[in-house]
């Protein structure tokens, strides 16, 4: 399957989980393009969107993903298109991950389908990032 790997990133972070990603969904035969400037007519020949996105600020979405983010908000269908979003912040925000909510609102209302449930990721928590992302996508990656 082609799959847009769209990551938001302001310090590197979102970066290093998907660059860890990336070799699992190539390994398991799937055509991969990675995002950090996402293009419309790219997205949309991809029929699965894994998001791999950082919050910045006060719940706010990492710069590279803002026009990505006003360009969900005006796209009258994306039916067909199926997502799965994880998040990468830190649970002492009150705004934790909240890049995902900001995301997901424009993907649902505009038709998209999430693919699996959303991971939120606590920078706090004992395990590496890629560690628990690695472990989100080896629980579905094969219903893919």
């Amino acid at each position: 399957m082609k799959i847009a790997l769209i990551i938001g990133t302001t310090m590197g972070g979102a970066e290093a989980v998907a660059d860890e990603l990336l070799p699992v969904l190539e390994n398991a035969g799937h055509e991969v393009i990675y995002c950090l400037d996402p293009q419309a007519e790219i997205l949309l020949s991809c029929p699965l969107w894994l998001v791999v996105t950082s919050t910045h600020g006060a719940g706010e979405l990492p710069e590279n993903l803002v026009k990505t983010h006003q360009w969900l908000a005006t796209q009258p269908s994306l039916n067909g298109i199926q997502y799965a979003l994880c998040g990468i912040g830190d649970s002492s925000y009150d705004t934790f991950c909240g890049a995902l909510d900001l995301l997901e609102m424009p993907l649902r209302s505009n038709g998209a389908i999430a693919f699996v449930d959303k991971i939120r990721i606590d920078v706090q928590h004992m395990d590496l990032p890629e560690d628990q992302a690695l472990s989100w996508l080896e629980s579905w990656i094969q219903r893919i």
